[in-house]
């Protein structure tokens, strides 16, 4: 099968090539998100206080198995910003602390961590990884440059959300670990396009989206932390989970305190092990396969029409790309004449003073949709985006 496009609900008018902002859930996993919510509604008492708890516990065992994973050590959150504020806000920083990061980190994360060190004192470090990408090793050593005696976390995308970078996260893990660092691993991007391992990977704290390329509905991602570190987490909103008074309990402190936040529709978690049967029917490595393909050769020939170089190696991505502009691109024009003239939908970015496209390529898409925008920037790059 050349492309999936009929299994998803995406119009089909439009050439859909921005996954990556908050990904597309295939039929039948939506079908599966569904019938859960139909079922809750059926007798909600009976569904929340009885049924939940074990229906949750059988998701986080699918989660696990897909993650190499303890179901014990995950716990489902709406989304990875989500996550990366229960760690955030739950560590005991002090004045002078140093939490550090890369200069590719998301921009919602870094605002949790300002509103930290506004409350504590502590402050948030960029270290500069710069593009073209060098070799893993050479990232770890310009990355490790901004470690000092006072840094007390390591805060870094698995896959940068900007630039679409695959950072050497499993290497800095190991050397905080025997530095004493804590380390946050924001992994947005990684499930669904990366195989993962948690425990060998090694950060104290994962966390992840399902919503995104392992294409749960939206509201679906999880928090990896280690069993030593789970003490350490607070919950961002204290419901009956806190305490011990209620009638139920998800098997651990660290499940209660963050499983539970009050009444919610558990509906995307539980259709988590859907996304994960959808993946193993449709042979998901040839998909990635296919899409990386893609990908590269759309990579290709855009650099080729920009003169640009690339920002990393053929294998330094799998569906999820970036390439430069000419500096005199205005990309909000360009964004919305692609959108407006074209029907092609993809996100431009601004970085460090660079200016991107960003090509998300799913298994729905096809040669057709790489061509619309080859095409559409054949045309448009050369009149430099001046509004007519």
């Amino acid at each position: 099968m050349d492309s999936l496009r009929d299994l998803f609900l995406l119009d089909p008018d439009v050439h859909f090539l921005n996954h990556g902002s908050f990904g597309a859930a295939p039929r039948p996993v939506m079908a599966a998100y569904q019938a859960w919510q139909m079922r809750l509604e059926r007798q909600p008492v009976q569904f929340i206080v009885t049924d939940l708890p074990g229906l949750l516990q059988q998701a986080r065992e699918a989660l696990g198995g897909y993650l190499r994973a303890p179901a014990a050590d995950l716990v489902f959150v709406p989304n990875a910003t989500f996550g990366v504020n229960v760690v955030a806000r739950s560590l005991a920083l002090q004045p002078g602390d140093e939490i550090l990061a890369s200069d590719h980190e998301y921009g919602a994360c870094e605002n949790a961590w300002a509103l930290v060190c506004r409350k504590t004192g502590a402050v948030y470090k960029q270290q500069p990884i710069p593009l073209p990408a060098a070799t893993p090793e050479e990232m770890v050593a310009q990355f490790w440059q901004g470690v000092t005696p006072r840094t007390k976390v390591i805060f870094l995308s698995h896959i940068t959300s900007p630039t679409a970078l695959t950072l050497p996260v499993t290497a800095v893990c190991a050397r905080a670990r025997e530095a004493g660092i804590l380390t946050l691993v924001d992994g947005a991007h990684a499930p669904g396009q990366l195989p993962l391992n948690l425990p060998e990977l090694g950060a104290d704290f994962y966390t992840g989206n399902c919503h995104k390329w392992m294409m749960a509905p939206k509201g679906a991602a999880f928090l990896y932390t280690r069993p030593e570190r789970q003490a350490l987490l607070e919950p961002l909103v204290v419901s009956w989970g806190y305490g011990d008074n209620w009638g139920f309990s998800f098997g651990s402190q660290y499940l209660d305190y963050l499983q539970w936040w009050g009444t919610k529709d558990p509906a995307a978690a539980l259709a988590v092990p859907a996304a994960i049967e959808f993946m193993a029917e449709h042979d998901w490595e040839r998909v990635q396969a296919r899409c990386h393909t893609l990908a590269r050769e759309t990579a290709q020939r855009i650099g080729a029409l920009t003169g640009l170089s690339p920002l990393y190696p053929d294998d330094g991505y799998v569906q999820l790309a970036a390439m430069e502009l000419p500096t005199g691109v205005d990309t909000a024009v360009l964004k919305q004449r692609l959108y407006d003239e074209y029907r092609v939908e993809i996100p431009l970015i601004q970085w460090q003073g660079r200016k991107l496209i960003r090509l998300s390529v799913q298994g729905y898409n096809t040669q057709e949709d790489m061509e619309a925008l080859v095409n559409a920037l054949t045309e448009l790059l050369p009149q430099g985006m001046k509004i007519k």
